[in-house]
């Protein structure tokens, strides 16, 4: 329950809503949200933005979206990064930076990798790098979102949800709007190899940063505890004793832990996570072919989205953090939900009034705004859900399951677009949106955010 629910102590003013962005996880949060955001763009936006300047079918672009499918699965291998600690790395790192630092250099490899290779000429060797990139790149995810959940307590969350949406909306940024601007004067192979360097912004602050630590609360100590009991009554021995503890205690505790705290209402928070983000999923596969085919040159998509959509998604961030402090989860929940695909209607109209500047303009600012203020919100919100003891797997399962039903499906926009004008294309997206509305209000309902209490660390 929140301290407004619960009346322990008063909600804060705005000058201490400000001041949570004066800690220095708070801040280093920024940087490591950068390296999260860079690679995203180049196997998805500026990947399909490439693609479309090579003349690539529409149909073909939205089926390599799936080369990014390895940030919806990654709850398959989440267990291993929870649990697993790197030979040497680990000793010197911690497990946490110790995977940060060994995907952000596997991320680095395969950018480079795709700069030294024409898609004209070998476009499933790019693809293919595509993959290994994203899947680098999830699994820096993983570890980054374990840290940012334990590195800070309850009261902090959304102040590093913010940042780190802040320094990932940047870095989208600069991986659209820089290599587009890059291309303009040079070319994809300079653009590419330019944001290959650019992770080494990543490297430098996972060797900064201190390892979290992160307690184990009664519960779930009950919970491991039944594990080593189980097996005591078993004939197990040797490896496969310790495989099978290693199984039970990283893959089945997490999603036990996950049910035993929620019961029926667990399915219920599954399908809200699931549908949160669909309509932005759905809209943003096909925006960077709609830029073009409206009339849109490369420069005004860089500039305009880069000017515009980095403030407004900066102050929707900013706003996230001060609004979850002062008003709870719950109601900006809601009014995320509302907004996300309300947003898309405003890209229907650029479809009717064609390339008109100010069009661009008002679409942009009004899509960063609320995706910096909804996916903020969010972020605290799936952090809520965790327990400090399995926190990798936990936000992993989260985000995966946020992504996922829509990242499937954002296969087949190519083929929605083709077969309607992107006036209805944008309303339909739009509608896929509703549901979500109605489960967020549900849940302030039945089982309202600002009531969740988050077991493990806190400190």
């Amino acid at each position: 329950m929140s301290d407004a629910d619960t009346g322990a102590r008063p909600a804060p003013n705005l000058f201490q809503a400000l001041k949570v962005y004066l800690h220095a996880r708070v801040v280093g949060m920024a940087f490591l949200g950068f390296a999260a955001g860079l690679p995203f763009m180049l196997v998805g936006a500026t990947f399909t933005n490439w693609l479309a300047d090579l003349g690539v079918e529409r149909a073909a672009i939205g089926f390599l979206s799936w080369a990014s499918m390895a940030y919806s699965i990654k709850f398959l291998w989440a267990p291993v990064v929870d649990r697993l600690e790197l030979p040497i790395l680990g000793r010197l790192l911690g497990r946490r930076r110790s995977w940060m630092l060994s995907a952000q250099v596997l991320i680095a490899l395969g950018l480079l990798g795709m700069a030294l290779i024409n898609p004209a000429d070998n476009l499933m060797i790019v693809a293919g790098l595509a993959v290994i990139t994203a899947f680098g790149s999830a699994t820096q995810d993983i570890a980054i979102d374990a840290y940012r959940v334990e590195a800070v307590g309850r009261e902090r969350q959304s102040a590093m949800a913010a940042t780190y949406v802040a320094g990932y909306r940047v870095a989208m940024v600069t991986a659209l709007t820089g290599a587009l601007n890059i291309v303009a004067f040079a070319n994809w192979t300079l653009a590419y190899g330019a944001m290959a360097l650019l992770m080494t912004v990543g490297m430098i602050t996972t060797l900064i940063i201190r390892e979290p630590e992160a307690r184990m609360d009664r519960m779930t100590a009950a919970l491991e505890q039944r594990v080593i009991d189980y097996l005591d009554r078993t004939d197990h021995n040797g490896i496969r004793r310790d495989l099978t503890a290693w199984f039970i205690g990283a893959v089945i505790c997490p999603f036990a832990d996950f049910m035993k705290r929620f019961g029926g209402l667990a399915i219920l928070i599954l399908l809200f996570i699931a549908t949160f983000r669909v309509s932005d999923i759905f809209m943003g596969v096909m925006a960077q072919p709609f830029y073009l085919d409206v009339g849109f040159t490369q420069t005004q998509i860089g500039n305009i989205t880069g000017a515009f959509g980095l403030a407004m998604t900066l102050a929707g961030a900013f706003m996230a953090g001060i609004l979850v402090a002062r008003f709870g989860v719950t109601r900006m929940l809601i009014f995320g939900a509302l907004m996300a695909p309300a947003t898309n209607l405003i890209f229907a109209w650029v479809a009717i009034i064609g390339p008109e500047t100010y069009g661009l303009i008002l679409a942009i600012i009004g899509d960063n705004i609320t995706g910096g203020l909804a996916v903020g919100v969010f972020i605290a919100y799936l952090s809520s859900l965790t327990n400090s003891a399995y926190t990798a797997t936990q936000y992993a399962l989260f985000s995966s399951i946020m992504t996922l039903p829509g990242q499937f499906a954002a296969g087949f926009t190519g083929m929605l677009a083709d077969a309607v004008d992107w006036v209805w294309f944008f309303i339909i997206t739009a509608g896929t949106g509703i549901p979500a509305i109605a489960l967020a209000l549900v849940l302030a309902w039945y089982a309202n955010p600002d009531r969740i209490n988050r077991p493990g660390m806190e400190g």
